[in-house]
């Protein structure tokens, strides 16, 4: 099998010896299929929930949904908390006004109720 000019490969007496055929091992062309299949695919094959996720990603259109998603509830909370801290001040800037007209609405306040 080598030519005379090559050293012989050290590997051919290891395979002459090897005796394993199919009929012993059945599941060894299927799992070598698998692993072919998988390594043309680029190993991108993942069991289950993630396989689909996967999937759903690949695509450029859901993809970018998906950004566009992410990006517009962004902006809501956004726009949630906005409004919460323009309450407030809205709120505060009231009292200082109210106080500010009636001083004796301070001393109201500080003064316990019997209710």
């Amino acid at each position: 099998m080598s030519s005379p000019s090559s050293p012989p490969d050290p590997l051919e007496p290891v395979l002459a010896r090897w005796t394993a055929t199919p009929a012993e091992h059945p599941e060894m062309f299927s799992d070598v299929r698998r692993r072919i299949a998988d390594h043309a695919s680029g190993g991108r094959r993942r069991p289950g929930v993630l396989a689909a996720i996967d999937s759903w990603f690949a695509r450029p259109s859901f993809a970018l949904l998906f950004l566009l998603c992410c990006a517009l509830v962004g902006l809501y909370c956004a726009e949630i908390r906005v409004n919460r801290v323009e309450r407030q001040q809205s709120a505060q800037l009231a009292r200082s006004y109210l106080e500010l007209i009636d001083p004796l609405l301070t001393a109201a306040d500080e003064t316990p109720s019997h209710r």
